[in-house]
């Protein structure tokens, strides 16, 4: 039986403007409300800037996180949980360099009840010396694991390669800094750090754009004050250096980080870099991907991507590998960087992932979660709505040419940081074969 050919992709859709309101409370906090009609729910995104350069920073602030929920003056954890379940809602805590964030959805109706509850927690949260006592304990255990995975000490080692002593440097804190973080140091940075000013809430859902500003107005009036004056210096620029093998003798795979900065989302030439990484390695079948894992068979997945943090962007790549293919899986790696580097991409590249991107972002725009979280993440580097409607007509002016500019400008290896993670018995001597090797036991 004969197959069917594959239809042609058809041409994006041009994403529709969006129906919201704005406005900045008397308090400070930056309020976006989107209508989305899709189903009768709401989806909120309260992001509090939390990067600071203060000694044992990263330790309170995971451990807050952690903390935050386990009651207030009038309720405790299991109170507040019941009052989060009995609205059939959800409340969650998440942290990253640059912020805290509170997550939460609730069918509409209920969402008055739900800011009422968050405000409770932003206003009043206690940090019981128990509960505290309880979540330090998991955090540490957390970290232990984490440590004892060769990717997350990979991904360790490489920001502080690239980042020296900056706050960016720190991915996790140490067990140590966590066991000595008392619940008094919360309830001081809570009250220090989460406040509204500079703040932005973003509401997704079935609502009234204008009436989800008055409800944010009355539910978190009370919730007050600015936070303290952040000293954070700029993320330094990382001086290319050798390939570092870390040692993790026995290990039967090899953990490859590589990284440098980037273009942020507002840069004009972003949309070609973007093409770029996904052509080299940001989608399945990408280069990279096709040469390690579908040629070679050395991974079953290499991955490059695009961060994008308050202070600047980042292009990565991470890959696992058996042992004994570890530098020709470096050398496969080196020689695709070069090759997108030095020659032109085709044009069925360029045109194989315009599509991808302009599809995915709208994919991921559909829900309205997906668009809560990415319109947070864009007020997080200055970008509001606007964003996602100029951003794919921008894709679609993308030439063969500006993507090979920008290859040429960012996937150079030479100027990529660099580590290895394996047993540096068995890989350090065919790796330096290959390039400038230094070793950490």
């Amino acid at each position: 039986m004969t197959a069917s050919p594959v239809p042609p992709l058809t041409e994006p859709r041009s994403p529709s403007e969006l129906r919201l309101a704005e406005r900045t409370t008397s308090t400070g906090l930056r309020v976006v409300a989107v209508r989305r009609p899709a189903v009768p729910l709401v989806e909120l995104r309260l992001r509090i800037p939390f990067l600071s350069a203060e000694p044992g920073h990263p330790a309170r602030a995971d451990l807050l996180s952690d903390s935050i929920l386990t009651g207030t003056a009038d309720r405790d954890r299991a109170a507040l949980a019941a009052a989060v379940q009995a609205l059939g809602a959800g409340l969650d805590v998440g942290l990253d360099a640059d912020r805290l964030q509170v997550s939460g959805n609730v069918l509409a109706t209920e969402l008055p009840e739900l800011l009422g509850l968050i405000s409770t927690v932003l206003d009043g949260a206690a940090y019981p010396d128990r509960e505290v006592d309880t979540e330090r304990s998991r955090l540490v255990e957390r970290l232990t694991i984490a440590r004892s995975r060769p990717g997350v000490v990979a991904a360790e080692a490489l920001s502080s390669r690239m980042w020296g002593h900056h706050p960016y440097a720190v991915d996790l804190p140490q067990p140590e800094e966590v066991q000595q973080t008392a619940a008094a140091e919360l309830r001081e940075a809570h009250r220090r750090f989460v406040r509204p000013d500079g703040c932005v809430l973003v509401v997704v859902g079935d609502v009234d754009p204008e009436r989800v500003l008055d409800q944010v107005e009355q539910s978190l009036g009370s919730w007050a004050g600015a936070g303290p004056a952040v000293d954070v210096p700029p993320l330094p620029t990382p001086v290319p250096r050798p390939l570092l093998v870390i040692n993790r003798p026995g290990s039967v795979q090899s953990s490859l980080r590589m990284g440098r900065p980037a273009l942020p989302r507002c840069d004009e030439r972003y949309p070609a870099l973007q093409l770029a990484n996904m052509i080299f390695g940001g989608y399945f079948s990408s280069r990279w991907t096709e040469n390690l894992r579908e040629d070679k068979g050395y991974t079953y997945g290499p991955h490059s991507r695009l961060d994008h943090h308050s202070l600047g962007s980042v292009l990565s790549f991470d890959v696992e590998v058996a042992t004994d293919v570890t530098a020709p899986a470096v050398l496969e790696t080196y020689y695709e960087l070069g090759r997108i580097a030095t020659l032109p991409v085709t044009d069925r590249e360029v045109e194989d992932v315009r599509q991808y991107a302009i599809g995915t972002l709208a994919l991921s725009t559909a829900t309205q979660a997906g668009l809560a979280s990415t319109l947070a993440s864009l007020a997080g580097v200055g970008l509001g709505a606007e964003w996602l409607v100029e951003h794919p007509r921008r894709l679609k002016e993308v030439t063969v040419a500006d993507v090979s500019s920008a290859a040429a400008d960012f996937f150079r290896p030479a100027a990529l940081t660099s580590v290895v993670v394996g047993d540096a018995e068995s890989i350090t001597e065919r790796l330096a074969g290959l390039v400038p090797v230094e070793t950490q036991a």
